[in-house]
Order: structure tokens, then C-alpha cells, then sequence
């Protein structure tokens, strides 16, 4: 509630969500939510909302008095109680990444710290993006966007992962395009950030696929190339174990990337444990890149 009770003073100290944001580093969406989470969790309004002004209640003026003496008593705290390394960290990422390079990561950080519980959320990378924007979680593991990251955002590149054609292993002697074009298609979801990528590239490509199934989890999709279902442009993900029977086909020029990376909000508006715990993950990333 710390954080919540923080982001409550600026809104009142600013007079707005909007100038609040602006000097505490969150998008004005952020703001919001954490004044809603702290709103339900009292039971009451704070404000009056009319207009852009965020004037307070007699609720919220009841509330912003007993907050200013929380903030000085645990500043006090801070300041002169030896307090062990403990709190809760809050991870977003997507499913390839867990059983993966996370899991490294988590459990380099966890001998260094074990007083500190980390709490991994999964998700979509477009549900991950706006927990990170609002503040649910404070760093997370996703699929680059198409579009740009809110301006408050910062992004940085874990590594790439090309896309490949899956196809039976009995069809393996035929071209990609070949295969695109004339066998049933197993779509990544168009929900998902990679399965945006895949749309794009066949509009791009002006390839018309006969489309069978849609779904999002990697691994299914290769199962069921291998029952014979169809064809499928997955990412070369190091997660994906490609099943008995079935071959990957480069896509030659026509080669296409997913971007995996770290999204974060800035350093003055997250706890700094999580900064260390995302170097990390940064530097187990690193560790599945290809030795040049």
C-alpha cells in the first residue's frame, strides 16, 4: 500500500493525475489504477472528480492526513531500525521464457537474497505491458510490441528468435511456400504479439493460407503439425522441443524475428531490488546467445 499511499500525495500535491504522473514517472493510466486499488482496498472515495482537478473529499482529506503520518513514522523506520533484506518482487513474463533463461535467473538472485519472495505472473505480452505501465508488477519478460512502449517505459533487448516453417517430416522435401500456400495452416494467435508478427509477414508476403486451427501455447502447435493436422511459423524458441516426425524450415531471405526483452518502468518509480533482479535476468538472457 506504500506505493499506493505515495502516488495518493502527489496526485493531492499536483493537483492532477496528469501533473502527479509527470513528476513521479507513471503515465496518467498508472496513476489511476493505483488510486482505484487504493480506493477499493479503503472502501471509499478520495476525490471529487470534476473535470481534469482532483479535489479531495472529506474522506480523502481524513485519509490524507493519516497517510502523512504513516510516510513519516516509516521513513523514521527506515532511518534508524536495521530492517533484514526482505519484500515481494513482482515478475511478469510469458511461457517461454519460465522454462527458460528465467528460471536461471530466479534462482541466482534467490541464493544471493532468499529473503526476498518473488511472485512470477504470467501472461500474454500485451497483458504483461499494461501491468507494468500500472504498476502490478515491476518488470517483465515479453514479446516486443509492434507499436510503440509508453514514453515512461524503458525496453531492453534480451535477444531474437526467427521464425521458421514446422511441417511433417514426410512433406519436408517441399518448398515453405509451397507449403504455406497448399497445406491446412495452424495459426499462432493473432492476440498475441508473435502472432501479430506472422499476420503481418503473410499480408506482407501476399501468401493466402488455409487456415485450421488458432492458438497461442508453442508446443501444442507442434504436436499437431506432428499429428498431421498442418503447417505452422512458430519462433525458434528455446523452449520449443520440436517433436519426433517434424522438421524446421528456414525461411531464407524472407527470415522473420520475434524480439524477446525487458520491459521496465523508470528506476525512481519501482523498488530498486528489482533493478538487480533484472540485470539477471539480462545476464541469463546473454548466456543463450550463440559464442561468435
Amino acid at each position: 500500500m506504500l506505493r499506493e499511499l505515495q502516488t495518493f500525495m502527489a496526485v493531492v500535491r499536483y493537483g492532477t493525475f496528469a501533473n502527479a504522473a509527470a513528476h513521479i514517472g507513471l503515465t496518467q493510466s498508472a496513476v489511476s489504477a493505483q488510486i482505484q486499488r487504493l480506493e477499493e482496498e479503503l472502501g471509499y472515495p478520495l476525490f471529487d472528480r470534476t473535470g481534469r482537478s482532483a479535489n479531495l473529499n472529506s474522506n480523502g482529506r481524513e485519509a490524507l492526513a493519516i497517510a502523512e503520518e504513516m510516510m513519516a513514522v516509516y521513513g523514521k523506520f527506515g532511518r534508524h531500525v536495521s530492517t533484514p533484506k526482505t519484500g515481494l518482487i513482482r515478475v511478469g513474463s510469458i511461457a517461454s521464457a519460465q522454462v527458460t533463461f528465467l528460471t536461471d535467473a530466479l534462482t541466482e538472485f534467490w541464493r544471493v537474497n532468499p529473503g526476498y519472495r518473488i511472485r512470477l505472473v504470467p501472461g500474454l505480452s500485451l497483458n504483461l505491458l499494461g501491468q507494468v505501465d500500472s504498476g502490478e508488477v515491476d518488470i517483465a519478460v515479453m514479446i516486443k510490441p509492434p507499436f510503440a512502449l509508453p514514453a515512461d517505459l524503458r525496453w531492453r533487448v534480451l535477444f531474437n528468435e526467427p521464425f521458421v516453417l514446422l511441417a511433417p517430416q514426410k512433406l519436408a522435401h517441399r518448398d515453405w511456400l509451397d507449403l504455406l500456400e497448399n497445406e491446412a495452416f495452424i495459426r499462432y494467435d493473432r492476440g498475441s504479439f508473435g502472432g501479430r508478427l506472422v499476420d503481418q509477414f503473410l499480408r506482407r508476403s501476399r501468401v493466402s493460407v488455409k487456415e485450421a486451427i488458432e492458438l497461442d501455447e508453442l508446443q501444442a502447435i507442434a504436436q499437431l503439425v506432428r499429428r498431421g493436422v498442418g503447417v505452422a511459423l512458430l519462433p525458434l524458441s528455446r523452449a520449443l522441443t520440436l517433436p519426433r516426425g517434424v522438421v524446421a524450415k528456414d525461411l531464407g531471405d524472407a527470415t522473420f524475428f520475434r524480439e524477446i526483452g525487458l520491459v521496465e518502468r523508470p528506476s525512481d518509480s519501482r523498488q530498486p531490488i528489482a533493478a538487480l533482479l533484472a540485470q539477471r535476468i539480462a545476464e541469463a538472457a546473454d548466456r543463450l546467445r550463440p559464442t561468435p
